[in-house]
């Protein structure tokens, strides 16, 4: 807790009147609770406001490469998923259309094509 200041000062405070981005650091410090060797996140970026976006995925990275926890995750945010991840697969309709490394999709004209409106 010491990491994330803003929430150890909130601590004693009921979840509801935190912010979207702080419940959903909460929401991923409680799943670390369990001490998982890998955490399953599901759209960690949806509804929030950028500011929040950025602290999420900093955490996650955090965890990642500090913790050695393994994440796998489901992002509708492209960009940010893809800059994230070091392997994605990306779906169309339930069905895989893309998989790879995620460097080599985030620069793939397919993936801008598909998913970025490029």
């Amino acid at each position: 807790m010491q990491r994330y200041p803003r929430l150890a000062e909130r601590r004693r405070q009921p979840a509801r009147v935190l912010s979207g981005g702080e419940r959903r650091l909460l929401e991923i410090l409680r799943a670390l609770m369990m001490d998982p060797q890998l955490l399953l996140v599901d759209e960690p970026s949806i509804g929030l406001e950028p500011r929040s976006v950025d602290a999420v995925f900093e955490m996650l990275a955090d965890l990642q490469h500090r913790e050695g926890v393994s994440i796998l995750i489901v992002e509708q945010n492209v960009r940010k998923g893809l800059a994230f991840a070091n392997t994605a697969c990306m779906l169309v309709s339930g069905q895989s259309v893309l998989a790879g490394s995620a460097r080599e999709l985030l620069h793939d004209r397919a993936v801008g094509r598909l998913f970025l409106g490029d």
